[in-house]
């Protein structure tokens, strides 16, 4: 049984006759999707369990040829109301401004060359006064995100040396990663002190000894602990390590510039506000709540800031030309009334729930009322996540449409959406498909319609 399905099999080249994608794709990448893909066929035939045809194998492959010739990245509509969706690539950017950056960037660029002088420049200068002004920090600097920012104080103020961390604040990110991993990776030892619930000052005075690297705090941004608690906060930190002499990094995770709760954001701490409690770093994420592209932010004091830029590691972890560029126009973004129409992150979130029903009336309106009957559209009122760690416990206002079609499922239809000409991304809650507006970027409302229309 099992040769028989595996005479079924169609060679390399056989396919690669019946290819006509060879324009678009590198010969040795369509051999190499045949060959992985003939691979799975193979084993499905060794274990008897291969149904298909060699005419089906072959149609089935030159398919998956014809997809791959597309751009693997590609954009989508986020319809699950989250605006810093991890998966879909969090903060969005505004497309004027990646012309922008795509104009300036593209070609050579005075990444590390000093134009006045005409002598080897510095890229940090592209962003340090930048991030300085707006923090209040004597110095800054940039890396490829925030893991990185963290691993680098670490290995220069603490490698070798104890690492001292409140156990409540031992928190795990996205994809398993936890801070005491991160510790140990830099070649620091942790030391806990306190408990889940509960830390005391004099946990710390007690943990400090001659071992003593720096004293950690960690911003618990995905998670939070009620009832019977107790922290230490960072004022007094920053007393206990002037006293001791050993410096305190403060780890923000998102890391907010602004105060929007008048638009209806839940207040974070301010990055400005941890920095006058006179820490001697503080690290924090770009493409969170300051909107901006993937990046590890550090600013504080100039001394820890200017040893951190010689470490080895720093290189390991800088950030190209791209990063830069997209980092300073985000950070441009920030006046003295706080971020401007340019920072498309923080108006998605600071989007009212008025303008938002307006946009689903609107979307509404151009569907035509037999594909609104026949997939169940109703427009509601909904709450969703900010995501990413960022605000956990506030919700923000928002409108979503509701789909209840006859003879199809929530997951079918979500699917269906997923594989559109535009793609879009719901959510299903109670057996339900939603699709919510918050994160739909102003300008994708025709391409949400027809892929509406399409279904």
């Amino acid at each position: 049984m099992n040769q028989n399905q595996l005479k079924e099999l169609p060679s390399v080249s056989e396919v690669l006759l019946e290819c006509k994608s060879t324009k678009s794709l590198n010969n040795r990448y369509i051999a190499y999707i045949i060959k992985s893909e003939l691979e799975s066929y193979r084993r499905s035939a060794k274990k008897g369990i291969l149904k298909l045809k060699r005419a089906q194998i072959t149609q089935n492959i030159l398919w998956e040829i014809e997809r791959s010739t597309a751009p693997n990245m590609q954009s989508v509509i986020n319809g699950t109301g989250i605006v810093l969706h991890t998966g879909l690539g969090r903060a969005p950017m505004k497309e004027t401004i990646a012309k922008r950056v795509a104009k300036r960037v593209s070609g050579y660029t005075n990444l590390e060359f000093d134009l006045p002088t005409g002598t080897r420049g510095k890229r940090q200068d592209h962003v340090n006064g930048l991030l300085s002004a707006l923090t209040g920090a004597q110095s800054a600097m940039a890396v490829n995100n925030n893991a990185a920012a963290v691993l680098l104080a670490l290995n220069e103020l603490g490698e070798g040396k104890e690492v001292i961390v409140s156990r409540g604040q031992q928190v795990e990110i996205g994809g398993s990663f936890r801070i005491p991993d991160v510790i140990k990776k830099s070649g620091c030892i942790l030391k806990e002190v306190g408990s889940t619930n509960r830390t005391h000052l004099k946990d710390y005075e007690k943990a400090i000894t001659k071992k003593t690297g720096m004293i950690l705090w960690v911003h618990t941004s995905n998670y939070v602990v009620r009832g019977f608690t107790h922290d230490v906060s960072l004022s007094e930190l920053v007393l206990l390590g002037k006293k001791k002499r050993v410096p305190v990094v403060a780890d923000l995770g998102s890391g907010a510039l602004v105060d929007i709760s008048e638009k209806g954001v839940p207040k974070d701490m301010l990055v400005q506000d941890v920095v006058k409690s006179g820490v001697g770093l503080v690290t924090f994420s770009g493409d969170k709540l300051l909107g901006g592209p993937q990046a590890g932010l550090i600013v504080g004091k100039k001394a820890l800031v200017n040893k951190l830029k010689k470490n080895p590691i720093a290189r390991a972890v800088r950030c190209d030309k791209w990063r830069l560029a997209f980092l300073e126009e985000s950070l441009r973004s920030f006046g003295d009334d706080g971020p401007s129409k340019d920072n498309l992150t923080l108006s998605l979130m600071t989007a009212s729930r008025k303008s938002l029903t307006k946009r689903g009336k609107t979307i509404l309106s151009h569907l035509p009322k037999k594909t609104v009957v026949t997939l169940g559209i109703t427009l509601l009122e909904s709450e969703v996540e900010a995501g990413s760690g960022s605000l956990p416990e506030e919700n923000l206002e928002s409108m979503a449409f509701r789909f209840k079609p006859k003879g199809i499922s929530a997951s079918k239809l979500a699917a269906q959406f997923r594989a559109g000409e535009t793609p879009v991304v719901g959510y299903i809650h109670g057996h339900t498909f939603y699709i919510d507006l918050k994160a739909v970027i102003p300008g994708q409302e025709k391409d949400l319609t027809g892929a509406i229309s399409a279904i």
